[in-house]
């Protein structure tokens, strides 16, 4: 990322920043980059989404689902998860880390949203299972 300083109002990201391995440097340089008062929101995929692995369901012998995995979760770094048949390289990290690194850097949180299904979505095939588990993190800020 090679912009002037202070030379954006808002920076926007959608899925992106658990597929970088240096998010502490990646927010040092948003930082440099965001205009004071400037905001930063973003999303992620969910840290207990990211903390095992493979993303899926345990199910029974009945292919019924039993359980998300949550498994070490504070034990950050690289993980490979299978997306669409293909293997794919992520980085778990807490929610504690997402959050310090931005107070660190001189950000004030503004909001954190864990999205669910809407009652109205309910109905569709599988998203009752996605009230078992979040999936997502979006996470507001302002540069102070």
């Amino acid at each position: 990322m090679d912009f002037k300083e202070e030379s954006f109002d808002i920076v926007l990201s959608s899925l992106a920043f658990h597929y970088i391995k240096d998010y502490k440097e990646l927010i040092e340089k948003i930082n440099k980059v965001l205009k004071p008062n400037g905001i930063l929101i973003f999303t992620v995929e969910h840290p207990v989404f990211t903390a095992y692995g493979t993303q899926d369901w345990y199910y029974d012998n009945n292919k019924e689902i039993l359980h998300f995995p949550v498994d070490n979760y504070y034990y950050e770094g690289k993980r490979i998860a299978n997306f669409l048949g293909e293997d794919v390289v992520k980085y778990h990290r807490t929610i504690a880390t997402y959050l310090n690194t931005l107070l660190i850097n001189n950000f004030n949180i503004n909001q954190i949203i864990e999205p669910q299904p809407s009652e109205e979505m309910l109905d569709i095939l599988g998203m009752k299972d996605e009230m078992r588990r979040p999936m997502m993190l979006i996470i507001s800020a302002i540069k102070c």
